[in-house]
């Protein structure tokens, strides 16, 4: 505890702003997009995959890297897509996802959990 003569003194210093996890996404929840380029990187140790990324340019002129979440896409080079924040914990760089059933890229099919997350309608009980 410090003492009234060490604070008056000015011993006390503010707290330094934490860094934004979603740098270019700052004040909103989703931007829109044009890709630039689909590829797939291998992610950190110790997982072993093939994670979908593109390289987006958004409607602010920042170009960024963004995760695909889910299983196959339709992404191609000049797809409208829209961006949201969260980072793919295993992919350095990668501060971003893709929304899924927005603009270009559509849902993931025969998807039955999480339909939510991945913008699949819900399946139509056969009679």
């Amino acid at each position: 505890m410090a003492t009234y003569n060490q604070v008056r003194k000015g011993c006390r210093k503010e707290q330094r702003a934490r860094r934004p996890v979603s740098p270019a996404l700052v004040g909103r929840p989703c931007m829109k997009g044009i890709c630039l380029k689909v590829s797939t990187m291998s992610p950190k140790k110790p997982n072993s995959a093939e994670r979908k990324i593109a390289r987006v340019k958004l409607s602010t002129e920042k170009v960024i890297t963004a995760y695909i979440p889910g299983e196959g896409h339709n992404v191609q080079q000049h797809s409208v897509v829209l961006v949201r924040g969260g980072r793919s914990q295993d992919c350095p760089g990668v501060k971003y996802h893709l929304v899924r059933g927005a603009m270009d890229l559509g849902g993931v099919p025969n998807r039955i959990t999480s339909r939510s997350k991945y913008g699949t309608k819900k399946p139509q009980k056969a009679t």
